[in-house]
């Protein structure tokens, strides 16, 4: 996240992180950014809100023929058990706009689910229940996009551990070790394909969570 504020002596801020998104986003709609002129470089505003909506991210992977993990937003315990009934179980509980895995956990039934809920929303007033996929390869991309469309892919990291541990608990390789030629470039260009439709200017991170046993 880069701010400029525009004044003679231009002064230029840098940070980075979840930290910084929430910062940007809630400046952004208490209007600070417009009352003190402030210009947000890069990214845009709209599209950080976009991409940490989870419902909106979903349907704007699916527009462009991607796949994501079945997932609804819940807003309370109630939501979140209906949620799950819809999906499916077992189903990943986690805390939305959350730092390092905080308020998350996989439930196999409702009273599972219900206890988890309510230590995620002790983090967020937003719980996210997605259809688990325990057990898959986590492979991550480091993308960067400059203003005028060029994209390269840094590096591509895989971690040691499947799904179900968090990468903060987890070793990652870079490069990846087990990828096959086919998955390695079928993952790259998903990870060009986004980065271009979110207009991202900038580095970013895509992570995905890959059947071991096919590539659809």
């Amino acid at each position: 996240m880069v701010i400029k504020q525009e004044r003679p002596t231009g002064i230029l801020c840098t940070f980075g992180g979840q930290t910084a998104l929430n910062c940007a986003v809630d400046l952004y709609r208490d209007k600070i950014f417009e009352k003190y002129n402030v210009q947000v470089l890069g990214t845009s505003i709209d599209t950080i809100i976009t991409t940490e909506d989870r419902e909106r991210f979903n349907e704007e992977i699916k527009s462009i023929g991607e796949q994501v993990a079945p997932s609804k937003a819940a807003t309370s315990i109630e939501d979140a058990i209906a949620a799950a009934e819809i999906i499916g179980y077992p189903v990943l509980v986690r805390a939305a706009f959350a730092l390092g895995g905080l308020g998350s956990g996989f439930a196999n039934n409702a009273s599972e689910l219900q206890a988890l809920a309510q230590k995620a929303f002790a983090y967020s007033n937003q719980v996210l229940i997605d259809k688990s996929l325990l057990g898959f390869k986590e492979i991550e991309y480091e993308v960067v996009r400059d203003a005028f469309d060029n994209c390269i892919t840094v590096c591509n990291m895989e971690n040691v551990d499947p799904v179900g541990i968090h990468t903060g608990e987890s070793i990652v390789v870079a490069p990846s070790q087990t990828l096959n030629d086919l998955e390695y470039n079928a993952l790259r260009e998903t990870a060009v394909k986004v980065i271009r439709h979110f207009g991202i200017i900038g580095e970013c991170n895509i992570q995905y969570a890959l059947d071991p046993h096919k590539l659809d």
